[in-house]
């Protein structure tokens, strides 16, 4: 199958270096401390955020830092199969703790001590790139909740198809079984938190795709603190008015 068109476009029209196009909406769910709606392309993510708080199982409390928390699911409708496979199945504990670990590195653990975070996420539905577009929600989601992070971050998936490099990859590209790579990217640190990668690469088409991530990573961080002033501006507006 021919992913890229000898125009040079893929299949949904984008060029090989495009990243889908995203929307994202703050505050998506009232009760929760943050909150978080991300879409990238068709694959729509929800995220909330809980905490600090008081740490449910005293066991797990720790005297220097917070106790962070990730729980992973998708939605019955989320990719339109019939058969979904139970919450606690190895995918979605695999991904919970991908998530926990990214979020970990940016957030200010040691200021919130003997204190337990909640980060929940759920896919809405599901158009390739979900762990990613997780990462960017619960992003949101915690500066949402005014959780102390030292850089925002972001992620994004780059893969390798037909002799070509693309950006964020749709259900399609992704099933396609070529090899990608997801990255999570801390912006202003300009450091790499997260790199998971499912097939072998030659080096240098391997350090291709992952500029290539990573220049989606910067370009997701430039629209989240677009998103993230915006917001701002809008509860100043609603707090002067």
């Amino acid at each position: 199958m021919e992913f890229v068109t000898p125009e040079g476009l893929r299949l949904d029209g984008r060029r090989p270096r495009e990243l889908r196009e995203m929307r994202a909406e703050i505050g998506a769910v009232s009760k929760a401390n943050g909150s978080a709606l991300f879409e990238m392309g068709n694959t729509k993510v929800l995220a909330a955020v809980y905490g600090p708080r008081e740490v449910q199982n005293r066991s797990q409390q720790m005297s220097n830092q917070a106790l962070v928390r990730c729980e992973y699911t998708m939605a019955n409708f989320s990719t339109g199969d019939r058969m979904r496979k139970p919450k606690g199945d190895r995918r979605s504990t695999e991904i919970s703790l991908v998530i926990r670990q990214t979020m970990e590195e940016c957030i200010l653990t040691h200021l919130m001590p003997r204190s337990q975070i909640d980060i929940f996420v759920q896919v809405l539905q599901a158009d390739g790139g979900t762990r990613s577009a997780c990462i960017n929600a619960a992003t949101l989601a915690l500066a949402d909740a005014g959780i102390p992070m030292r850089d925002i971050v972001t992620s994004c998936s780059a893969g390798y198809l037909n002799s070509n490099a693309l950006l964020d990859l749709n259900y399609v590209e992704d099933s396609a079984g070529g090899p990608d790579v997801t990255v999570g990217f801390l912006p202003k640190l300009d450091k790499v938190t997260l790199l998971q990668m499912d097939a072998k690469l030659p080096i240098d088409v391997f350090e291709d795709v992952m500029e290539l991530a990573i220049e989606g990573c910067k370009a997701i961080a430039t629209y989240i603190r677009k998103v993230m002033l915006d917001h701002t501006k809008q509860l100043e507006y609603h707090r002067d008015g």
